[in-house]
């Protein structure tokens, strides 16, 4: 086989390898990828130098991004001045950022098999992964979207597992199969034996794990909560002329949910159409609305404070007595809610209508409820495991994610998004309502199982019963350790590799 034949058939699988891969993400949820389809990858590092494999990493996880981040197109196509030959390059920026640390990891992969074994490069694959995710989800505000674990959000046996090591446990477990498939192509059969072994070991505990707390029938207090999705297109939202119009239909379905007597109603990101502490109008309306319904009232609204004025994205909490709590936004959106080196980078404001100045807030806020102690991210803080984490620990017993996914449009990033949340709820062991605006709504229970959905731009309510959060999981007690532990080892193994002479495989 001549060199360039080698390199295009490394190239066609690992572009394919990393195509199926992104698939096991909504909409296609093709769940069972993810626990082949990093073999290729594994394989291809440890069969070529760390150079080589740093950029055959790079090829795998910049078609992955690019297949997974898709619906990013879209929201340039239709909301930015790009000019259209031009649009995708935002997500293929993106993309590629998010597969330098695909590369990364191959490159490691590749350098501890060349100067220490194959059997550790392949054992030490999953901490590796593991912290390149870890890294990815905090360096520079991070971006955890396509952690490998969320692509298991429906089998809920796997996703058990969260309520000790988090969504990262799940990723671990994934790349610890593909590590033992790998070691069946490249090891000894002694050595391939006990690496599936040891595999098989991590999957049967991990599904007799999720069997066990699915049948668990612990009794705990519940509550009612009914959230609205009002299905309004993102290019009405802020246009005053449709301000009543768009009021009118959050009111006449807050209204409908009189008859299912809720003890709590959500409304949808930036559900306001004026600055709600500005507008006295507003907050009498939704005062007497909660005093119809006996039922506090949570509404997203744009909030402004200072002079110069200083804008936040805010959740207001409205009783029969008016407004009587705020939580203002702490994790913005980059390139969204704010542009990150602002002094260097500003003029990229004016490419895009959604790229806005927000100030963040500074404390997670606990509502002592009724109907009971809880707490609210918006929007994209909820994929977030550490800041979730914040309100558990603040004594929340039931999370509210109230969030704005109509820049999406019609594509799968609504759906992606979503995904998330039931390694939120199972963490934790708290329900998750949430409330979106041109969807996806959904109730979560603590178990990750989405109980009850709306589609995308269906209009309407959602009312259910759901269980409040009682104890504390290991997750809630330490954080995500797992993450941690990655880095540590990780960083520990390729220091060795700095001084260790590489060991041949046995024969």
């Amino acid at each position: 086989m001549s060199r360039w034949s080698a390199l295009g058939r490394y190239a066609a699988v690992l572009a394919a390898a990393a195509f199926f891969t992104a698939l096991a993400f909504p909409r296609t949820d093709w769940a069972l990828t993810p626990w082949l389809m990093v073999t290729p990858l594994l394989v291809v590092a440890i069969l070529t130098p760390p150079r080589a494999a740093f950029w055959w990493g790079l090829l795998y996880g910049g078609v992955f991004f690019l297949v997974l981040l898709r619906w990013l197109n879209f929201t340039f196509r239709v909301y930015s001045t790009i000019p259209g030959p031009l649009v995708f390059l935002p997500t293929a920026m993106l993309a590629g950022y998010c597969a330098f640390w695909f590369a990364g990891v191959s490159w490691a992969v590749s350098r501890i098999a060349a100067r220490w074994s194959i059997g550790w490069a392949l054992a030490l694959a999953p901490f590796l992964w593991v912290a390149a995710e870890w890294l990815r989800g905090h360096v520079l505000g991070g971006f955890p979207w396509g952690t490998l674990g969320y692509s298991q959000y429906l089998q809920l046996r796997v996703i058990q597992i969260a309520e000790l090591t988090g969504v990262h446990g799940v990723s671990f477990l994934l790349v610890a199969v593909n590590a033992a498939l790998a070691g069946s192509l490249l090891l000894t059969w002694r050595r391939a034996v006990a690496g599936v072994g040891a595999a098989g070991v991590l999957v049967a505990a991990t599904l007799l794990f999720g069997s066990t707390r699915l049948h668990d029938s612990t009794p705990r207090p519940t509550a009612r909560i009914t959230l609205m999705q009002p299905a309004i297109e993102q290019p009405l939202k802020y246009e005053p002329r449709h301000a009543v119009e768009m009021l009118a239909i959050y009111f006449a379905l807050t209204r409908q949910a009189a008859a299912e007597r809720p003890e709590l109603v959500v409304w949808p990101e930036t559900a306001s159409p004026t600055v709600l502490r500005q507008d006295p109008r507003l907050v009498a309306s939704l005062t007497a609305v909660a005093a119809e319904l006996k039922a506090p009232l949570v509404v997203g609204s744009l909030d402004v404070e200072g002079n110069p004025p200083r804008f936040r994205n805010s959740a207001f909490v409205l009783t029969d007595q008016g407004l009587a709590g705020r939580y203002d936004k702490i994790h913005l959106v980059p390139f969204g809610e704010f542009v990150p080196l602002s002094g260097v980078i500003g003029f990229v404001r004016g490419w895009a209508e959604f790229i806005s100045e927000l100030e963040p807030g500074t404390r997670s806020v606990v509502f002592p409820g009724p109907p009971a102690p809880y707490g609210v991210v918006i929007c994209y803080e909820g994929i977030f495991p550490d800041l979730v984490r914040d309100f558990v620990r603040g004594g929340a017993r039931l999370m509210v994610n109230m969030t704005n996914d109509a820049w999406f449009g019609r594509t799968s990033g609504p759906e992606q998004h979503l995904s998330m949340y039931p390694f939120r709820a199972v963490e934790h062991r708290v329900s998750v309502v949430r409330a979106a605006n041109t969807g996806v709504s959904a109730f979560i229970a603590p178990t990750g199982q989405i109980i009850r959905r709306m589609n995308l731009y269906e209009r309407g309510l959602l009312t259910e019963t759901v269980p409040l959060r009682v104890g504390r999981t290991l997750f809630t007690r330490l954080g995500d350790w797992p993450g941690l532990l990655a880095l540590a080892v990780s960083a520990a193994a390729l220091a060795f590799t700095r001084w260790r002479s590489r060991v041949p495989e046995a024969a």
